[in-house]
């Protein structure tokens, strides 16, 4: 039976998640079909006495995936599951010290997916080459929908976009003179979360070649409330552009004509997302500082740089292997360390780093 003082407490996180937080329906139901089997798990026992629970949170969802869910589980499935667990219980040791004050920070910060069903992390992205290959795909100048497609890979790429906020972006909401998208949903953008930003695109002369052409083309033709990623209607074989809103279905049919284009650059198919993912890891691999690292963040519409380095932070294998094969040679001189402060970061617990990071970040970016 689920403790009844436990299901008040996550009913406030969500509360909390959704009135500060700010996010909508959707994402709160799937905190909530995540967060159930935590409740679950603790069964009558107070969260604040979570490492008590037997058995652990791992073995139990091991236990849950093979038997009580019929092998249901994904281990993308194991890992929301435990990373909602361990965001829910930071919260409520933040905002109930006294109540959870024997359960450590340490505890929490060790919970992990069941190591059996964990899936190598093996990060799959759209690289430049490949945006690159699908531009270079001959198109004819009459052939509105393939030119709007090549752009619209461009596009995902050099701004990190969302496919669903890409596909309801207007005209007017684009400048690439200052390489400036807005994506705002009083523009009608529809945002993860109905969040707004102003985000900027890469500076890669090549890609914004590509779109700087459809760019004009569109506005030529078009008012500015028109979609960026126009609908083509074709009429006795000629092609022609609406000026009709985003339908329902735009993020499958962006998808449909995207596996169109890279089986036309006999390129292996990648969906939407995976332009995004190769916009944050081309970026990332280039960030020298901590304010560039932050403003990747930033730019990917992030709501601390946590959120970017637990997805994005993993290289391509091919580039650990060339950083490891070049770590030979003498070791190198160490930089001179304040005992003070080196004791003192060793003092605080993986979650206390990780927002002592995020401070750092910030102030670097002043």
């Amino acid at each position: 039976m689920v403790n009844r003082s436990n299901y008040r407490l996550f009913k406030s996180y969500l509360a909390y998640l959704r009135s500060q937080a700010q996010l909508n329906d959707l994402s709160i139901e799937r905190y909530w079909s995540y967060g159930k089997h935590l409740l679950l798990w603790a069964d009558k026992t107070p969260f604040s006495k979570a490492r008590e629970v037997e058995p652990a949170f791992a073995c139990y969802l091991e236990s849950a995936r093979l038997v009580g869910e019929g092998g249901s589980f994904a281990p993308d499935t194991l890992k929301k599951i435990v990373q909602t667990a361990r965001r829910f219980l930071t919260w409520a040791k933040a905002n109930h010290p006294h109540e959870f004050r024997a359960l450590p920070n340490a505890w929490i910060d060790e919970l992990r997916p069941p190591r059996s069903v964990e899936a190598p992390d093996e990060h799959v992205f759209v690289t430049l080459e490949e945006v690159l290959s699908l531009t270079a795909v001959p198109v004819a100048d009459d052939d509105l929908a393939a030119r709007r497609d090549q752009a619209a890979a461009v596009m995902l790429f050099l701004s990190g976009m969302r496919v669903a906020a890409f596909g309801s972006l207007p005209i007017g909401a684009v400048d690439l003179p200052s390489r400036t998208i807005k994506q705002w949903p009083a523009l009608g953008v529809k945002t993860k979360n109905g969040k707004s930003a102003t985000t900027y695109l890469l500076n890669i002369p090549e890609l914004m070649a590509v779109i700087e052409a459809w760019d004009a083309f569109v506005r030529s033709r078009l008012p500015d409330s028109a979609m960026w990623y126009t609908p083509s209607i074709t009429h006795w074989g000629d092609q022609a552009l609406s000026a009709e809103p985003a339908g329902k279905n735009r993020k499958g049919a962006i998808a449909k004509r995207l596996r169109k284009l890279f089986a036309t650059a006999e390129l292996p198919h990648e969906s939407p997302h995976k332009f995004r993912h190769g916009h944050a890891v081309y970026a990332l691999q280039r960030a020298r500082t901590m304010a560039d690292y932050k403003a990747v963040s930033m730019n990917l519409m992030h709501e601390d740089i946590r959120i970017t380095d637990g997805i994005y932070a993993p290289l391509a294998s091919d580039e650990v292997k060339q950083r490891i094969a070049g770590l030979t040679g003498g070791p190198k001189t160490s930089l001179p360390v304040d005992a003070d402060l080196d004791q003192f970061l060793r003092s605080l617990s993986n979650a206390q780093l990780q927002q002592a990071l995020i401070i750092a970040a910030e102030r670097l970016v002043q």
